[in-house]
C-alpha cells in the first residue's frame, strides 16, 4: 500500500499542470471562474505567472511561455498576436489576452490527464498473462485445499477410523497459505505501476505498462534537437567579443544592461553572469520585442 500511494502521489506532481482557473472578460471587468465553464470564442486573460488553462489565440499582448511540463523543451516560447497558445503552459512575462478555441474538455491538458489517468488501463503483456494464470490457478488452489479439508476425513471415517478433522484443516490451510499466487499477482502489476509512479516523479509520462515493457527492450534511443535533455536552466558558458578591444566582463555587461528590464529566463541568466553592474551602465529607454531574438 505504501508504494502504491508513492506513485499516485507521483503521477498526482505531474498532474499539476491542470489549470485552477480562468480570466474571463465580461460586461463588468474580468471574473476569475473555473475553466470547465468557459466557452469557445470567450476572452481570456492571462497574467505573468500563470498557468494558460485553455487553447487559444493571442489577440493581444507578447510574452515567453514554459511549455517544458507539456513538450519536455526547456527554451521559453515567444508569443505574440496570432499565435497559438497551448493549456498547460506557463506564461513568464507579459499579459496576455486569447480567444478560447477550444472548451476545457477538449484542451491539451485535459487530454494529458486523461492520458495519465488511464495510463493503467493499458496492461503490458505480463500483466495480462499473470491475470489470466490467476483467473484459473486462485480457484483451483481454493478447490483442492477444501477438498483436502473434507475428503481424507470422510474417507477415514468410512473406513472406520478417527477423522482428525483438525488436522486435516490445519493441513489444507497450510497448503493454502504456501501455494497461494498472492507474490506473482501482486508483485507484477506493482512493479509496473511504481515504475510508472517514479517515471512520473521525474517529469517523464509513460501511458501504460505495455509501454513501460517496450522500452525494456529497447537498444536504441533517438532524441530530437537541444532542449529536451537539458536541465532547463539557461546559462552563459562563453563570450566572444567580436572587437578585440572589449573585453569579455565589459561585452557581457553591456548585454546584460541592455536586458535589465526583462523577465525573459535568457535575460535572467544574462544579469546572473554579469553580476553587479556598474553604477554609470544604466539603461534608460528600453522596448522588448518578443520573438525577434
Amino acid at each position: 500500500s505504501y508504494a502504491v500511494g508513492r506513485s499516485r502521489r507521483n503521477i498526482g506532481d505531474l498532474m499539476d499542470i491542470r489549470p485552477d482557473y480562468a480570466n474571463v472578460e465580461t460586461a463588468d471587468g474580468v471574473a476569475r471562474v473555473k475553466p470547465e465553464q468557459v466557452a469557445v470564442g470567450d476572452t481570456i486573460v492571462v497574467k505573468p505567472g500563470e498557468r494558460v488553462p485553455l487553447d487559444g489565440t493571442v489577440l493581444t499582448g507578447t510574452s515567453a511561455l514554459n511549455m517544458s511540463a507539456l513538450t519536455g523543451e526547456s527554451a521559453p516560447v515567444d508569443v505574440a498576436e496570432g499565435s497559438t497558445v497551448v493549456s498547460g503552459s506557463v506564461n513568464l512575462s507579459g499579459v496576455l489576452r486569447l480567444r478560447v478555441e477550444k472548451v476545457y474538455a477538449e484542451s491539451t491538458v485535459a487530454r494529458i490527464l486523461e492520458l495519465v489517468e488511464n495510463s493503467s488501463l493499458k496492461k503490458a503483456h505480463t500483466e495480462r498473462f499473470i491475470t489470466k494464470f490467476a483467473r484459473v490457478y486462485t480457484p483451483s488452489v481454493c478447490g483442492a485445499a477444501l477438498a483436502l479439508a473434507i475428503l481424507p476425513p470422510v474417507v477415514r471415517l468410512i473406513m472406520g477410523i478417527p477423522a482428525e478433522w483438525g488436522d486435516w484443516i490445519y493441513r489444507a490451510l497450510t497448503f493454502l497459505v504456501i501455494s497461494c499466487p498472492c507474490a506473482l499477482v501482486i508483485s507484477i502489476p506493482l512493479s509496473f505501476f511504481g515504475g510508472i509512479g517514479g517515471a512520473s516523479a521525474r517529469g517523464i509520462l509513460i501511458k501504460g505498462s505495455s509501454y513501460l515493457e517496450m522500452l525494456a527492450k529497447t537498444d536504441r534511443v533517438v532524441f530530437d534537437k537541444t532542449g529536451t535533455l537539458t536541465r532547463g536552466t539557461f546559462a552563459v558558458t562563453a563570450v566572444h567579443p567580436a572587437q578585440p578591444e572589449l573585453s569579455d566582463q565589459a561585452l557581457l555587461q553591456l548585454a546584460a544592461a541592455a536586458e535589465q528590464f526583462s523577465d525573459h529566463p535568457v535575460s535572467q541568466s544574462l544579469r546572473r553572469a554579469a553580476g553587479e553592474l556598474p553604477a554609470d551602465l544604466v539603461t534608460t529607454d528600453a522596448k522588448e520585442l518578443a520573438g525577434h531574438g
